[in-house]
């Protein structure tokens, strides 16, 4: 039996256990207060409207790359956007950035999500489970959960009293990844704490063409290598809980460092020589972005018989680089004296606070009021510009209930009103003025672009609604309903962006006169179960009066090779789609299962698709697993994606073949070393993610790629008679006597060390 914590529907975090289940589970089902059993967790996922597909530790284990999102989307209506070297950014049934919630520890990850070229700050490694909620839930996370959430859960907590730890190395082919993770815990009574170390290198990326066209004109590709795409991840997190009869209390810190290179062409056209082979694809040369995440988190919680009542605080510092060789059109500008090379710069500050209180009025009756706040403050630096100044405050409160007269149906509603204040900073690019005047530019062109950002002060209110309902007419039976009203409250990029965004290669511009993002959502689901069979289908639809985006608007940028123009634009937007999946278990030890998702989008306003839709996916994987052994095979069928907004590309579809296996090794004292081999795309098919800004310049996704994961555990219980200090050295000696064994399985990964 496994522990976890899990957020519950009512956003409070509480203990959750979890039977063992096979591997690849993903089940959809309620996020539960305390739940002992899984056929209690069964019975709870009947009495709530709102569900979460739950990616355990098997799937994890199965779909693990040590990129976090590409895990995600093998779990249906889960998209990753890919952005180029190894990172990712999460898209659920079409809707991303800031739409998505993404909770670690209950704390909202706040760093740069406007920003499609940057990826999660988080560690692939540190994760015991993953919760996703699909669709509307701004009522219980705010404005930027009006897509969905995604909740990282923390390793699961021991029961009994123990010194405990794993080494993981990680091994792939396809950019020469080596990487590691290394834990240690003790939990003591009451006490219980861990801290992770974990790192990877990875080289240029293989890719399965021979050149690129980027502005019009032919790039060579030596090698099959992207030059520069190589970079390195350093992560360290430490994880301290407190519990005792009603009160529990966590502490959390940690810190991400990611560094990854450009390839040369997405900073202007490059000569031959950026391009060329060095002979060495692991440096890491301009271009290149850095990013440092620190976060900390503080949860504490008490429960009374008829009252539960929990809090949270977070401060996070994100801060991001973007370095490029010091270059300007303009004539006029100089080199800056200090760091002349660093492009831009960003500094988010955020702070966050937020208390809960459930009260249990009956057996048939329950509430929950909640508060929580958040202010962040971007400063910036640089000699290019992007994004400016600003600092931004919101709150909100909360009212949920959910009525429960029987087994057979529950009803659940609640309503939400949040307040935001944003203050932007204006900025004037002096040099940009003087360069546009030689040019013969009018005045009115001038003045408009030579304030990059004007300043803007707005305050927002809105209001969110949801209204569920769930039917159990039998235990092989469920149909839930959930209908709601969300918003989302306008960001600082999308009020006051204006520049080159090299990354997604195009100039982006912001409109200070957007409202905030408002619709309506409606949410279906019918689960079947019956003998070795199970089935389940979720159609929605969610209609938008002001949905944001990125149109592009087919103008060409007076700034010098900054292509199209991309401005922030509000319309009517439509999005409807389905998931559905099918699972058969026959001849004992066989597992087939199918799955497929569909987004349709739709701009009411000018009656045509809206930019980068999701394609229609179909996935088909046998799995044999038999006692220490597993097996599986998948294809994954992408079908072409015609339905593009004006001045957008179609994409072509592609059918990829995956293999993979897992085994467990018996060590001793209750071990067993886990090793996972997979082989992606094992054909070397050349395909485009249609959500990926490489594929403008014709830079398709990675070919075949290998990997290998081993993960050796160790455990040691804490005896009372025994001294502490004895066990700790004895820890250590198990610890390090099992590297030689490590090292020796992992020739590949040995010999980069």
């Amino acid at each position: 039996m496994r522990i976890g914590i899990i957020s519950g529907v009512l956003g409070l975090i509480v203990a959750l256990p979890v039977h063992a289940q096979k591997s690849d589970s993903i089940k959809s089902m309620l996020l539960p207060d305390v739940v002992v059993t899984e056929t209690y967790q069964q019975r709870q996922a009947k009495k709530s409207a709102l569900t979460v597909d739950v990616a355990d530790q098997d799937f994890l284990r199965k779909h693990f790359t040590g990129n976090f999102m590409q895990a995600m989307e093998n779990i249906p209506g889960v998209q990753a956007m890919d952005i180029g070297s190894g990172f990712s950014k999460p898209m659920i049934r079409g809707m991303g950035f800031n739409r998505i919630a993404v909770l670690e520890n209950g704390i909202k990850q706040e760093g740069q999500q406007w920003g499609a070229d940057h990826g999660l700050e988080l560690d692939a490694f540190n994760i015991g489970a993953v919760n996703v909620l699909k669709g509307p839930s701004s009522l219980l996370y705010g404005s930027d959960a009006m897509g969905g959430v995604i909740d990282v859960v923390p390793p699961a907590v021991p029961m009994d009293n123990r010194v405990f730890g794993d080494v993981t190395l990680l091994g792939k082919s396809v950019n020469g990844t080596v990487g590691g993770s290394l834990m240690l815990g003790i939990k003591k009574n009451a006490w219980y704490s861990h801290i992770r170390y974990s790192e990877q290198h990875f080289g240029d990326y293989h890719i399965p063409t021979d050149s690129i066209v980027y502005l019009t004109q032919r790039i060579p590709i030596y090698g099959r290598k992207l030059k520069n795409t190589a970079g390195i991840e350093r992560n360290i997190g430490l994880f301290t809980q407190y519990q005792r009869r009603a009160y529990r209390a966590n502490f959390s810190v940690s810190n991400v460092y990611q560094k990854t290179g450009f390839f040369p062409g997405a900073h202007g056209i490059p000569d031959a020589s950026r391009v060329e082979d060095d002979g060495d694809s692991r440096n890491i040369e301009l271009p290149y972005s850095k990013v440092n995440h620190l976060k900390v988190t503080i949860h504490q919680q008490y429960a009374w018989e008829k009252l539960i009542l929990s809090g949270d605080l977070g401060f996070q510092n994100n801060h991001r680089e973007e370095w490029s060789a010091f270059h300007t059109h303009y004539g006029s500008q100089p080199a800056p004296e200090k760091d002349p090379d660093k492009e831009l710069a960003f500094n988010l500050n955020t702070f966050s606070a937020s208390v809960k209180a459930r009260f249990i009025g009956s057996s048939s009756w329950e509430h929950t009021l909640g508060w929580d706040g958040q202010h962040q403050r971007n400063d910036i630096a640089g000699y290019s510009f992007l994004l400016p100044e600003y600092h931004r405050s919101t709150t909100g409160m909360l009212w949920l209930t959910t009525y429960r007269p029987n087994n057979v149906l529950s009803v659940s509603g609640g309503a939400r009103y949040d307040y935001g204040y944003i203050n932007i900073s204006s900025h004037e690019d002096v040099y940009l003025a003087d360069y546009l005047q030689k040019q013969g530019y009018t005045q009115e062109q001038i003045d408009l672009y030579k304030w990059n950002s004007h300043q803007v002060k707005k305050h927002y209110g809105d209001y969110s609604l949801s209204l569920g309902l769930v039917w159990t007419p039998s235990d092989k039976h469920l149909v839930k309903v959930n209908i709601g009203r969300s918003f989302r409250l306008p960001g600082a990029n999308e009020l006051a962006a204006n520049g080159v965004h090299h990354g997604t290669f195009r100039h982006e511009q912001g409109d200070a006169n957007l409202k905030s993002e408002q619709g309506w959502q409606l949410d279906a689901s019918y689960h079947l179960k019956y003998r070795r069979i199970s089935f389940s289908v979720s159609p929605f639809v969610s209609w938008f009066s002001n949905y944001i985006f990125l149109r592009p608007t087919g103008e060409w940028s007076v700034l010098p090779h900054a292509g199209q123009i991309y401005r922030y634009t509000g319309a009517e937007a439509l999005f409807a789609g389905t998931e559905a999946t099918v699972d058969v278990d026959f001849l004992r030890n066989f597992n087939y299962r199918i799955s497929a998702e569909y987004v349709y989008t739709y701009n009411c306003d000018e009656h045509i698709p809206l930019s980068f839709s999701p394609p229609p996916v179909m996935r088909n994987t046998l799995t044999w697993q038999k006692n220490r052994y597993m097996l599986y095979a998948e294809w994954q069928s992408i079908a072409r994606q015609n339905r593009v907004d004006r001045n957008e590309d179609r994409t072509a579809g592609a059918n990829l073949f995956h293999l993979g296996g897992s085994l467990n090794i018996p060590i001793g004292g209750n071990n067993e070393i886990e090793i996972t081999l997979t082989a992606r795309n094992i054909f070397n098919t050349r395909y485009y993610n249609h959500l990926s800004f490489y594929r403008k310049v014709e830079i398709p996704e990675p070919g075949r790629n290998f990997q290998i994961l081993i993960k050796v555990p160790f455990k040691k219980l804490l005896k009372r008679k025994i001294n502490f200090i004895s066990q700790w050295l004895a820890f250590w000696q198990q610890l390090l006597s099992c590297f030689p064994l490590v090292i020796m399985m992992t020739p590949a990964i040995r010999s980069n060390l």
